[in-house]
């Protein structure tokens, strides 16, 4: 619980009273005046609901209008961050795939390759190693 200067003044309870008394059937009104009553606060999003009904009644003080504008002011405000741009895991190879589609247009049945095929398909990279190995089975395929 905060330690106020004076604790028996309480400008949003007032407002809130103010704000009923002009007008009674205001649902809104006596939403927030029980949940204040139950809770003991209010969150930003209804401060700044009572502040706006509040300014359109003449007969609320400007002090207390003020006043309250501060407590909204003074409340944090939750702001969610930017997602981060969509980017895919894997990018496809168009090297290592080119390749591949090459040698099996030759030699269909190269289980080698049915294999590097395999794995660029269900989207897993190559390994250097393996880049290496596809490169050289082109050399041979072009001589």
């Amino acid at each position: 619980m905060k330690h106020r200067l004076k604790p028996e003044v309480d400008i949003v309870l007032d407002v809130l009273e103010a704000v009923q008394a002009a007008r009674p059937n205001d649902g809104f009104v006596q939403s927030i005046l029980q949940q204040y009553r139950e809770r003991g606060g209010l969150s930003k999003k209804q401060l700044e609901g009572l502040h706006g009904k509040a300014s359109k009644i003449e007969t609320i003080p400007q002090n207390k209008l003020s006043t309250l504008e501060a407590i909204i002011m003074r409340k944090h405000t939750k702001e969610k961050s930017v997602l981060p741009p969509i980017t895919p895991l894997y990018t496809k190879d168009e090297v290592a795939d080119t390749i591949i589609e090459k040698i099996l247009q030759k030699y269909p049945q190269h289980k080698r390759v049915l294999f590097f095929k395999a794995k660029v398909d269900n989207n897993q990279p190559l390994t250097a190693s393996e880049l290496t190995e596809l490169q050289k089975f082109e050399k041979l395929l072009s001589k």
